[in-house]
């Protein structure tokens, strides 16, 4: 093997954080699945693990798309390692997204590779390089809801309320992405195909879109509007994935208010 190809191997090769990851959420799953232990402390540790989980892997959506793309650089920076240290902003990308989770239970998606745009020679690659990260939590979402629509028994309870909570997230911040806000996927997705002014004027909103958006959910009708008569009937489709949801928020240590849609269930 060249040197070039080890090398090439490494910018590749699974980090090990992303392992221990992993091995959070096997290990707090199986104390729920057993009843070891605390049952809030093991259904917090296996949200939270498994929501950084897909913070990686939607980094990775983006970071894999790029590479395709014609932006050869994504492996250098380590983004496809699924290491959230490699990534440019990680308390933006993945601390804040979990403070979120933990003190609000809103899955805000977080921006962190930075791709080299113009290496990508095309808009329609532009705009997949946008959708391959929101599509990164649908494909997890409906996995976990796949798997939730074959239960229909309150064994395993607490376990099963851990994997509704987890999918309810990965629903809600797919939803989210798409939202056509400069800074968050929905926006990249349309933003190659407007035009230089539109999305020069546009471009000062970049730095604050998540927060526009989590400042929205705190209006009563549309957080109505968003979890009750959109994210809650969409697991309704998966069985009784909406109610093993509602009882793992249930379990869920809150740490401070509500401001998902929970709060008026």
């Amino acid at each position: 093997m060249s040197a070039f190809d080890t090398h090439r191997h490494s910018d590749r090769r699974i980090s090990t954080v992303f392992w221990v990851l992993l091995a959070i959420c096997a290990a707090s799953g199986w104390a729920l699945w057993t009843g070891w232990g605390n049952t809030s402390f093991g259904v917090f540790l296996f949200v939270c693990a498994g929501w950084l989980v897909s913070l990686c892997l939607h980094e990775f959506g983006h970071a894999r798309m790029a590479l395709h793309g014609g932006d050869i650089s994504v492996g250098a920076k380590g983004y496809l390692t699924l290491n959230p240290l490699k990534y440019t902003h990680p308390v933006y990308s993945f601390v804040m997204p979990l403070v979120f989770i933990i003190l609000g239970g809103i899955a805000l998606p977080g921006g962190a590779v930075f791709i080299e745009r113009g290496r990508i020679r095309s808009k329609t690659k532009n705009s997949l390089i946008s959708a391959a990260g929101p599509l990164s939590n649908a494909l997890f979402a409906l996995v976990l809801l796949l798997v939730l629509s074959q239960v229909n028994t309150g064994v395993h309870a607490n376990f099963w309320g851990a994997v509704g909570y987890l999918a309810f997230f990965q629903v809600m911040a797919t939803l989210l992405n798409l939202v056509p806000m400069p800074g968050l996927d929905g926006y990249g997705i349309i933003e190659p195909w407007l035009s230089y002014e539109t999305r020069r004027s546009l471009a000062h909103l970049a730095p604050y879109g998540m927060m526009i958006v989590f400042l929205l959910l705190w209006n009563t009708t549309i957080n109505n509007w968003f979890f009750n008569d959109l994210i809650f009937p969409i697991m309704g489709w998966f069985g009784h994935a909406d109610e093993f949801a509602k009882y793992g928020d249930y379990l869920f240590p809150r740490l401070s208010l509500n401001f998902g849609g929970f709060g008026g269930n």
